[in-house]
């Protein structure tokens, strides 16, 4: 990776990898019980997938603006707002438990099914929406990682983001189903999330080195159509729209499927995701590492779509023994794939770039999870069980698309 000023491979990994595991962390702990928070305050499956969908929604408006200022002003002080976004978020969220359920509108139709509108509702909406605003931290914090990273290295440093924001998916879920135990029920994990972003806002403060300025003032023009002219950006950017297509369809079907057909509670939802992301980090370390060092990252990405594809099938079974076993195929296909996917786009992005192509990655992204987590729960009350097929049909679609990456690897060489 050539040194443009603003790029320094001497830079420390570990506050940038930190921040990634506080980030996912936060995320992570309220996944095994938001569903049913959602139906005590009113929600049905529809109301589920639309509360999720506020945070694609808003990151659809604020990742690209986040990621370019980025460019201009520097990782470090676009982190720290997106972070302070995060913990504002949750300080609101939290309030929706003191707030009573009073019904402000009552909906039943053969369309959206049957839910209560209430206050705390609202509020849920309007914290994740906050939180989608000032959401640019993962491209961001890609980015960042791009700045001071060699090309050689890119595939590995990104599975040690990957494996970051893993650990913070095996701790998250587990902490949730420790923390719901107690008398508070699912109000103590939420404060525990404030407490973690209020430590991950400390740690982007003192221990991430400020970048210098990398582009210049022109750059400050930079618009999607721009980013689209970038050579072979705009394939990979369509890949990005259908992995997170499946995956949102996935996010708002599995914890329905967990409660209706496994009959799971918030304990086995936690444990169930946090035996998924250990399996996941042994995948984006020592097997990512070799498998790396023997292949070629349009090779991987095409494997681990194959794999992450097969998982989904296994899903539509509703047997317990097959969704663990779902979940070793999803940690292998995605534990390959998708460090794989981040270091092409970085590598294609190029110095410059990195904050803007990162930042329109996460509008197709949210595109992407907007339809997703809203489809999915329309998509599941319809077709129960077999709205993983759906999911897997979508993730073939990568796989089938991604062998033009062989392609596309032979004829920028010089880049890779």
């Amino acid at each position: 990776m050539k040194n443009t000023g603003c790029n320094d491979p001497k830079h420390s990994l570990l506050p940038i990898i930190t921040v990634n595991f506080i980030g996912s962390l936060s995320f992570a702990i309220v996944i095994p019980f938001l569903v049913f928070l959602v139906e005590r305050f009113g929600g049905n499956a529809i109301i589920y997938g639309l509360i999720n969908s506020m945070y694609p929604a808003f990151q659809l408006v604020g990742g690209p603006i986040l990621g370019r200022w980025s460019d201009i002003h520097g990782r470090k002080k676009i982190l720290l707002v997106s972070q302070i976004g995060t913990l504002l978020s949750w300080i609101i969220f939290l309030c929706a438990f003191f707030l009573p359920l009073d019904e402000l509108i009552r909906v039943n139709s053969a369309i959206t099914g049957s839910f209560i509108l209430t206050l705390p509702l609202i509020i849920l909406f309007i914290a994740r929406s906050l939180d989608g605003i000032t959401g640019g931290n993962v491209a961001v914090a890609n980015a960042y990682l791009a700045d001071i990273t060699r090309e050689k290295d890119r595939n590995k440093n990104f599975g040690k983001m990957s494996i970051a924001s893993n650990l913070g998916f095996i701790i998250g879920p587990a902490l949730a189903g420790v923390l719901s135990m107690t008398t508070y029920g699912e109000m103590i994990p939420v404060i525990a999330t404030i407490v973690i972003s209020i430590a991950g806002t400390i740690i982007i403060g003192l221990f991430i080195p400020a970048t210098t300025h990398c582009i210049s003032r022109q750059q400050n023009k930079i618009k999607l159509k721009h980013v689209m002219q970038i050579q072979n950006i705009p394939f990979i950017l369509i890949l990005y729209f259908f992995i997170f297509l499946g995956f949102n369809i996935f996010y708002t079907s599995f914890p329905i499927h967990a409660i209706k057909v496994l009959k799971w509670s918030v304990s086995d939802m936690g444990i169930y995701f946090s035996f998924l992301s250990i399996i996941m980090v042994i995948v984006q370390g020592p097997v990512l590492t070799r498998a790396s060092e023997r292949f070629r990252d349009s090779q991987l990405v095409i494997a681990g779509s194959m794999l992450l594809g097969t998982n989904f099938l296994l899903l539509t079974s509703g047997d317990f023994v097959l969704t663990y076993i779902a979940a070793v195929f999803f940690a292998f296909g995605n534990g390959i794939m998708w460090p794989s996917i981040l270091s092409i786009i970085s590598k294609l992005a190029g110095a410059q770039n990195q904050g803007s192509v990162q930042g329109f990655a996460s509008s197709f992204s949210s595109m992407a999870a907007i339809i997703g987590l809203i489809v999915g729960g329309i998509i599941y009350e319809i077709f129960q069980a077999k709205a993983f097929v759906v999911t897997a049909l979508i993730i073939y679609i990568v796989f089938i698309l991604s062998f033009r990456l062989l392609k596309l690897e032979d004829l920028n060489h010089e880049k890779y």
